[in-house]
């Protein structure tokens, strides 16, 4: 995974001069490292699963504009990390990891997603990923993120 290959994937990545929230933004250039950091660190080696981690860290950051949850606003207090996970899992992830607060570690916030598919996803959705089946992506969404899979999501996991 590289800093070419997200701006490819999603063209606004390549810089934060439109970033609504400066401070929360993180261009391609930071995310790559820290994504293959967290893909190591949690053994995400299937193209299926990186593929899913990326676009769903694409679309729920705003391809990287957003770390906390602003919308509707004033947004959910607690959610956040770039997979917008709820508080409950984000207190669990900074537990296990060490860290008080993820959203202020670019390295733990991009980490997130990795670490979510690996300890409260099921062994058969993380095998349904690996195959990169659209349908076993839709699986992935909707029974372990708890979210509904839809057209603009699918547009980015085709990239």
């Amino acid at each position: 995974i590289t800093a070419a290959l997200l701006t490819k994937i999603a063209p606004s990545t390549s810089s934060c001069i439109s970033a609504p929230i400066l401070s929360e933004c993180a261009n391609a250039t930071v995310a790559a490292p820290a994504i293959v950091r967290s893909f190591n660190n949690y053994d995400i080696t299937s193209l299926g699963e990186q593929a899913a981690l990326i676009s769903l860290i694409l679309y729920e950051s705003g391809d990287f504009k957003y770390n906390k949850n602003h919308f509707p606003p004033p947004g959910v207090p607690g959610q956040g990390t770039r997979n917008m996970q709820s508080a409950k899992y984000n207190e669990m992830y900074a537990r296990e990891i060490g860290i008080e607060d993820p959203m202020l570690d670019e390295n733990a916030s991009f980490g997130s997603a990795a670490w979510f598919l690996t300890t409260q996803c099921t062994e058969e959705v993380r095998r349904g990923l690996e195959s990169g089946e659209k349908e076993e992506y839709r699986v992935y969404l909707e029974d372990c993120v708890g979210t509904r899979d839809t057209e603009e999501r699918e547009k980015v996991w085709e990239k």
